[in-house]
């Protein structure tokens, strides 16, 4: 699994604090956006070339962790 820790970054000067594919503004949102309405990793990677597999996997994961946080908290 992919350490999302090293990949997806909060800047409060970016995007209202989203959480953010390392320095791009491009947020982990956008990224599970396009997956949800059907996007292939691949389609993502050639339109957005800053990114690489492994910041759509850190997407990924970040969304994973936090469904898992919000299960123990409730």
């Amino acid at each position: 699994m992919v350490d999302y820790r090293k990949i997806i970054q909060r800047n409060p000067n970016k995007r209202f604090g989203k959480p953010c594919v390392r320095e791009t503004r491009i947020t982990v949102y956008d990224v599970l956006g396009w997956l949800a309405s059907g996007m292939e990793i691949e389609e993502i990677l050639h339109d957005f070339p800053e990114l690489t597999d492994d910041d759509i996997r850190a997407c990924l994961a970040y969304a994973a962790d936090r469904e898992h946080k919000l299960q123990h908290t409730s």
